[in-house]
């Protein structure tokens, strides 16, 4: 599918291509549009059924090369010859690929003059595929970052152009490192582009190299069983998707599934023997649950079909009695 802008931008540098489809792409592509390169044209997955109406749906990066007035085409594969006919005669100067969704064949990473750039929310090696920001989260990581790399046929294993480092803070969820590191990204690219010329791609580090596959739902079921560390990193990487959740007992039901949206660790002197999902305090707006090694603190929560509420607005509807 090809929609035609009624007009392009009239500043012309490098001619880019670019495709994506989330918000992340979003993000990199509204800074990109601000730089005045020419941005010839924008690939980005089909409009899908969404919601209970099943309405087609725009993704994000569509939505914003419209605002744009940018050309838009959505093929469903890049592997048809009157797609690779329509790339080629774009006449591209460099192809910027971010979060697009599907794999570019061999003679499209070859086609623009400087190759197919791909903007990953990861230090690579570390962290190539799908969701290197929940996993990031979910190891642990105090360190994270963006990187620019030359696409090669491989998954993740292009060399690096360019790389910014970002810190993990102790409150960051995956919506919020999701945020700083799109910024980051869109600074990234710039960078690269205006030294297009004079930057010397670096082979990744074969030994570093850490697979981030997708997000599955079964992941975000919490074990009580798992340290309080783990759980909370687990509740901080499912955040805004999939949702880390359990079943909660409470003085009004018994085992409905519960949403966990953010946590804390308790740091405490006395040692904790309660089994893993019990409420160990529910007083003055805490909830303070036993887990296999250490305490964690609830903060927000949300039942199916209702509204996410603190802990404390919870316990003041049900009170919470067991975990599990």
């Amino acid at each position: 599918m090809h929609q035609k802008a009624d007009s392009m931008p009239s500043s012309k540098k490098l001619r880019i291509i670019f495709a994506g489809t989330p918000e992340f792409a979003r993000i990199i592509l509204d800074s990109i549009a601000g730089t005045g390169h020419n941005i010839v044209g924008v690939y980005c997955q089909p409009d899908r059924p969404k919601g209970r109406g099943r309405n087609l749906a725009f993704c994000s990066v569509k939505d914003s090369a419209i605002s744009h007035g940018l050309d838009i085409y959505q093929p469903e594969s890049l592997n048809e010859d009157n797609v690779k006919k329509q790339i080629f005669n774009l006449n591209a100067d460099v192809m910027i690929v971010v979060a697009y969704g599907q794999i570019l064949p061999l003679e499209i990473l070859n086609m623009p003059k400087y190759g197919c750039l791909n903007v990953h929310a990861s230090l690579l090696p570390r962290w190539r595929g799908a969701a290197p920001i929940q996993r990031a989260i979910l190891a642990g990581d105090k360190e994270t970052g963006v990187g620019v790399m030359l696409m090669d046929k491989g998954l993740d294993t292009g060399d690096i152009l360019l790389e910014k480092k970002c810190i993990i803070s102790d409150t960051d969820n995956a919506k919020t490192l999701h945020d700083k590191l799109a910024n980051l990204g869109s600074k990234a690219i710039i960078q690269t582009l205006i030294n297009i010329n004079k930057i010397k791609p670096i082979p990744q580090d074969v030994k570093g190299v850490k697979y981030a596959k997708k997000l599955s739902k079964d992941e975000a079921w919490i074990d009580w069983n798992d340290s309080a560390k783990r759980i909370n990193q687990q509740i901080k990487a499912f955040n805004p998707y999939p949702i880390a959740q359990t079943y909660a007992s409470t003085d009004k039901f018994t085992n409905k599934v519960l949403r966990i949206l953010s946590s804390s660790v308790i740091v405490r002197d006395d040692r904790n023997d309660n089994p893993p999902g019990d409420i160990i305090n529910s007083e003055n707006g805490a909830c303070m649950v036993a887990t296999g090694d250490g305490v964690l603190s609830i903060e927000n929560v949300q039942l199916a079909g209702k509204n996410a509420i603190s802990i404390k607005d919870f316990n003041n509807a049900y009170k919470l009695i067991k975990l599990s």
